[in-house]
């Protein structure tokens, strides 16, 4: 019995949050607090059972692991097929982590639609992991497809004023990038099927294929690169986020900045670079340049910001410019940090947003001129949200200095070395803005009276909030713990087109297509060809 739960835990992963979410159906509406104790216990039991893909990961390994594969449409070659590297190993628990943390936080604060509201983040869950599992492309795309839904109704139904609008926004800017990878996506089967007259939806077969030419490469990649961008966001394709953050409801903003804007990078690391590694490596110093400006544009922006939410969901560009920093780069080092760093971002800005709703949900006001001086009314918040402002910055010793370190330390050592200047300033920007926040926020004389007398976190929230925080600490004190689950998989990902790495550098197709079939050019192993350590 514990083998056949072992073989199919991935599986269990996937569908356990939707299994609970139609049994939910049968709460009656008005027992809206028993649906939420549910979902919570729901949440609770697949973050119970995510633990063994921590426990018994093979950390000396960069394949996949807890592999599990079935046909599901044979006539096209689309097969159920998944599988976890480290790199969505940390995803998938960071996503059972959070699901429980929102939940428990709308316990107090969510009374509309409650049952419904549980629903839609029971579904949410089930089309995160499935994203981050899926191994065949036609899987990958359905539950890419599935997650947008839920995090749309939770926007649209449970967020501010302008929710449809921002709603729509999100929706409209999602589907457009992935209807073009859609269309990417049924090229490389077709493709497939013409080169060995079957057809195939798994990423290790597509990633074999060789195109006609580097221009049809370079099309098929921006269409995957476009779909994943949007998700970042990347710099211009950021507008959704501000909006989508404002509007929704407190536990979406921690789902949608601790998990969802991570999904971009992962599809590139996963999808983008294997399957197209001469147009990804192209177009490497334009994703770093992306980076960049949305380093520093973040961090400004996020300076004038008035309203605390916007504030940190401003922040979010810019500390996600740092991870497509990284991501350009393409060292060893810089990759490892920018895998962290997702990580940590969804730790420190989840708790941000948590903390920013405790807030909220007490003044009914996010207008940073509102508040000041209530570090003495709520201490115990206060402290909560420093030590999560400390993580946001990069403060030594807890979980985001170790990311942020990573990156520059891999980007300096890389050949763009001005990335990482740019990106230092950004830290120290980052370290300005959240500073200022936390001064006038907490510590700059009280505005409103009723402050005096602003109520300190509920238990559920703490315990939310504390989870957290403690996260935080831990990744500070013991990166390698996580550190020796990324840079396997890091180092495969790496394998995969370090070989192509001098078709960067030419304007020759038939030297890449040489390479592709491991043919290298004269004088370069294919094993080293531009590999760099």
């Amino acid at each position: 019995m514990a083998s056949l739960f072992e073989s199919h835990l991935l599986t269990v992963l996937v569908f356990l949050p939707s299994a609970a979410a139609a049994l939910l159906l049968l709460f009656p509406e008005r027992r809206s607090r028993e649906a939420k104790i549910f979902a919570i216990g729901a949440s609770i039991v697949e973050l119970a059972l995510a633990l063994p893909l921590w426990s018994r990961f093979d950390t000396s390994s960069g394949a996949f692991q807890f592999v599990e594969r079935t046909s599901w449409i044979p006539a096209l070659g689309i097969s159920y097929t998944l599988g976890i590297d480290g790199i969505s190993l940390l995803l998938i628990l960071l996503t059972v982590v959070l699901t429980p943390v929102s939940l428990l936080f709308s316990l107090t604060h969510v009374e509309k639609s409650a049952r419904a509201f549980s629903i839609a983040f029971l579904v949410l869950e089930t089309g995160i992991n499935g994203t981050l599992a899926a191994l065949d492309l036609a899987l990958f795309y359905v539950f890419w497809e599935v997650m947008l839904v839920p995090m749309y109704f939770i926007i649209g139904i449970w967020g501010g004023a302008r929710r449809i609008y921002a709603a729509m926004k999100f929706f409209l800017f999602t589907m457009a990038g992935s209807l073009l990878m859609f269309l990417a996506i049924l090229y490389l089967a077709v493709r497939h099927r013409a080169a060995t007259g079957q057809w195939s939806f798994l990423l290790a077969d597509l990633a074999t294929l060789t195109y006609p030419s580097m221009a049809v490469q370079t099309v098929l990649f921006l269409a995957f690169a476009l779909a994943f961008a949007i998700k970042v966001p990347v710099f211009p394709l950021h507008t959704w986020l501000p909006d989508a953050h404002t509007e929704a409801p407190t536990a979406g903003s921690i789902m949608l900045a601790g998990v969802l804007l991570k999904l971009g990078v992962y599809g590139y690391l996963r999808f983008a670079l294997p399957l197209f590694p001469d147009a990804a490596l192209r177009f490497a110093p334009w994703v770093g340049v992306l980076g960049v400006v949305g380093v520093v544009y973040g961090a400004f922006v996020a300076y004038a910001q008035k309203d605390m939410k916007r504030l940190v969901a401003y922040s979010s560009v810019s500390h996600l410019g740092l991870v497509v920093i990284g991501i350009g780069a393409f060292t060893s080092t810089a990759l490892t940090g920018s895998v962290l760093q997702m990580i940590n971002h969804g730790l420190s800005t989840g708790a941000l947003f948590l903390l920013v709703g405790v807030l909220y949900e007490r003044t009914h006001t996010r207008e940073i001129a509102d508040y000041g001086g209530i570090a003495g009314v709520v201490p115990v918040t206060t402290g909560l949200f420093l030590v999560a402002t400390f993580s946001s910055i990069g403060l030594p010793g807890l979980n985001g200095f170790v990311g942020e370190f990573l990156i520059l330390l891999g980007t300096w050592t890389s050949d763009h070395r001005w990335w990482a200047v740019a990106a230092a300033t950004g830290v120290i920007l980052s370290a300005i803005y959240m500073l200022s926040l936390v001064q006038r926020v907490f510590w700059n004389p009280i505005t409103r009276e009723e402050n005096r007398r602003l109520p300190e976190i509920r238990a559920s929230e703490l315990v939310a909030a504390g989870t957290l925080i403690a996260l935080m600490i831990w990744i500070g004190a013991r990166p390698n713990d996580v550190l020796d689950r990324i840079r396997p998989s890091v180092e495969e990902v790496r394998r995969s087109v370090a070989a192509h790495k001098v078709v960067a550098t030419s304007s020759r197709p038939s030297r890449a297509l040489r390479l592709r079939r491991g043919q290298a050019p004269r004088g370069i192993s294919p094993e080293g060809a531009g590999a760099r350590p």
